[in-house]
Parts: structure tokens; sequence; C-alpha cells
């Protein structure tokens, strides 16, 4: 049984890689630091503050600084998963061309990463239309219905400048754009061949990727790109499937323009498990059981150097 406790944990880590790498939102993750993780729904993510500059003495030379480092113990929400059993024989009629690893590492592709993708951007969309709603921030989230059209009748890279000059009004750090398909694809028709690249850090390769103003354009799913969703948990009838969707009061995103170390998102592989067949008691086969927490947060600080462009209306101010 050590032999397999140990590939569960070899997997588990590859799957925890994986997700990162596949994911459009998987540059949130950096955000979080060396954050510490020992299973469970807590987290404890790194945080580091000290004084600012101070006027230098000619006599005594340097005024001395605090530098205090803590860590905040935060609680992910978002506790999902699956079990999946693979018979026997199906591993070894296909010469182990279908194996359990293989079908948790598709399995994550196809529904986990969209999932987490989509829930990422729900929340952070709307939080910034709640900010917006309530006056936090003004004119940093509007609608443009007419991005979104197949043929758009406005300049989409257009839009896409003057968000970005209106967060530049605020911060001038690294900025990073979410956009969906369909925008790019009216964006990419707007410039007809002369996109510029960049190049960003992910899952330890470069990725060059299309830019505007030097700013990274992080191509998403359009189903993705959109303000609210539904988990569906898998029982329910009319759930079995599980999976989400998109809820029937969600907005479209055309963009969202974010500081790049705004976001801070957590996603973690709990407790990954690998049964053989002469252990799992239900049937002669191989069984995993998949449990992945995850969660995303908004500094309350960063919300007034966000930019969101909606394809429907926006909530009525209160």
């Amino acid at each position: 049984m050590a032999n397999y406790i140990e590939t569960a944990a070899i997997v588990q880590k590859e799957l925890d890689k994986a997700a990162v790498a596949e994911s459009c939102t998987g540059w949130m993750d950096a955000n979080a630091g060396d954050a510490i993780y020992n299973g469970g729904k807590e987290i404890k993510i790194p945080s580091v503050s000290m004084d600012g500059l101070a006027d230098y003495d000619k006599v005594n030379g340097f005024t001395e600084g605090d530098v205090n480092f803590s860590y905040q113990t935060v609680t992910m929400t978002q506790d999902r998963g699956r079990g999946f059993t693979l018979d026997a024989t199906t591993t070894d009629e296909t010469n182990y061309a279908i194996n359990i690893s293989k079908v948790m590492g598709e399995f994550q592709r196809e529904h986990v990463v969209p999932e987490i993708d989509a829930y990422r951007l729900s929340s952070v969309a709307t939080t910034m239309m709640e900010a917006n709603k309530t006056g936090v921030t003004s004119g940093l989230c509007i609608k443009d219905t007419d991005v979104s059209a197949e043929t758009p009748s406005v300049s989409v890279l257009k839009k896409i400048k003057k968000g970005i000059a209106k967060v530049r009004e605020k911060y001038s750090g690294p900025l990073m754009i979410q956009i969906s398909t369909i925008t790019m694809l009216n964006l990419e028709v707007e410039l007809a061949g002369k996109m510029s690249y960049v190049e960003i850090p992910g899952a330890g390769l470069n990725t060059k990727v299309p830019a505007i103003d030097m700013c990274p354009l992080v191509v998403t799913p359009a189903d993705r790109m959109v303000s609210a969703i539904t988990l569906k948990d898998g029982k329910t009838s009319g759930q079995e499937a599980g999976g989400w969707g998109k809820a029937q009061t969600a907005i479209d995103i055309n963009f969202l323009i974010l500081p790049s170390k705004a976001p801070v998102a957590v996603s973690k592989l709990d407790n990954f498990r690998i049964f053989d067949p002469d252990t799992y008691q239900k049937a002669h086969a191989w069984h995993a059981d998949y449990r992945r927490y995850h969660d995303i947060w908004i500094p309350k600080n960063k919300l007034k150097i966000m930019y969101g462009s909606f394809a429907g209306d926006l909530p009525a101010s209160s």
C-alpha cells in the first residue's frame, strides 16, 4: 500500500502544477506567495509590511525602520470533489493506455480548470460591479454591448486603451487583461496582423501572448467570462453530472483590466488518494478520490484600479 500512497503524492503534485499551467487565471495563483498549506480549507498567506522612507542624517546616519512579517489565515469556501472507479480489466485490456492517473488528468483539464476559471472571473466581476453600484469606484465598470457583437461598429482597441488610461490615472504598475475569445477576435480583425506580443512567466516557462500597451492579453473562453455561475452539487435531480453553468442573472464579460498583483487566488488538491484493485473493497477496480479546495480574494484597496467592460446592463446604483 505504501507504493500507492507514494504514487498518489506524485500524481497530486503533478495535478496541482497542471492546474496552474492549464488555467486561464493561473497567473493569479502567484499572488498567494509562499503560502503554507497542510490540508483542509485553511491556508496561511504570507504578508510583509514595513516603514517608509525617512530623512538621512549626516551625523547619525540612517533612521531604523520596522519590518513586520506575518501569516494571514484564510478559509477557502470552495470544497469540490469526485470519486472515480476504473475497472481493472480496462487498464489491462488497453495495455495501460487508459489508467487512473490519465483519467484524473483529463477530468481536471476538461472539468476542474474551467470551473475554477469561471468561479474566479465571476467573483472578480461581481465584486467590481458591487463596488461600482455602491460608489466605491466610479466609471470603472461600463456597459459595452457593441464590443461583444460579431461585427462591432466601434473600435475595440480604442475601448481597451481607454480602460487602460482610466486605470493608469491611479496606478502605474503592471496590468493583466482578461479578454473573451469573441472580443479578442474582433480586436485581431481590427489590427489585421499588427498585434504586438510580450512574454509572461507561467508554470516555469515563458509564454508569449498578445499585448496592448505592454499589457498582456489573456484570451479566455467566452463561457468562463461571465459575472455569475451556478455550481451543481452532483446529487440533486438534474444536477447529477455536476460541474457548473452560467447563472440566469449573469452578464457576459468583454474584458477585465486588473493589476497583476491584485487577485489573490489559491487552489489546492487535498489528500489525493489512489486505491489499487486489491485494496478497493467495492469492486475489482482502481479508484481515485479527487477533492479540491479553492478561492479568490480581492483587496479592497485594489478595487479602484480595476476596469471592466460588460455586454449587458450593470446593477443599478443603490
